[in-house]
């Protein structure tokens, strides 16, 4: 049996959710990146950044947004001291600006993911995995990142079946 490590980066407070903005008390990857964990068992991650971004939604698309073009790598609360021992990494985050949030870059390229199996799944609003599972596989060298999960932020909190459904074919 596998050891599997589920690391997410989730926004709760302001966001984009079935067509307005509505204020969320917990993330929708944070609720899916649970669902996995109650599935499939598995440790859980929060990938959170040193300097929050804005509360403001609009205002945190365009920090995200100026982060993405300038390619930057936000500093981050904290880090795994290892990888090692895990052999199946599930990998969550929204989708911003057609990929990662660039604090999701920031924690993956700290560790080694050769031999690993690294398995993607995002909350979006329509936008899908975007071009997620490519820089996956550019930044995660030597693994086997598989096909990715792309859930509808607005039905996160209804989709466990689906989740566990398919979070199972990967242990």
């Amino acid at each position: 049996m596998s050891k599997i490590l589920i690391v997410y980066y989730s926004r709760k407070g302001e966001n984009y959710w079935g067509g307005s903005i509505k204020k969320l008390t917990k993330g929708n990857t944070e609720i899916v990146a649970e669902m996995i964990a109650e599935s499939v068992g598995g440790d859980l991650f929060e990938v959170d950044t040193v300097k929050p971004y804005s509360a403001d939604y609009h205002t945190c698309t365009e920090e995200a947004k100026r982060e993405l073009n300038a390619n930057a790598r936000p500093e981050l609360k904290k880090y795994m001291d290892s990888l090692d021992g895990y052999d199946t990494i599930f990998v969550g985050y929204p989708n911003w600006w057609g990929t990662m949030p660039m604090a999701m870059f920031t924690f993956l390229e700290k560790y080694d993911f050769s031999g690993k199996k690294i398995v993607p799944f995002c909350t979006n609003e329509g936008s899908g995995m975007g071009k997620s599972e490519i820089d996956l596989k550019k930044i995660c060298t030597g693994a086997n990142v598989e096909n990715g999960l792309a859930i509808q932020g607005c039905a996160a909190e209804k989709s466990g079946g689906k989740v566990s459904e398919w979070a199972k074919k990967f242990v």
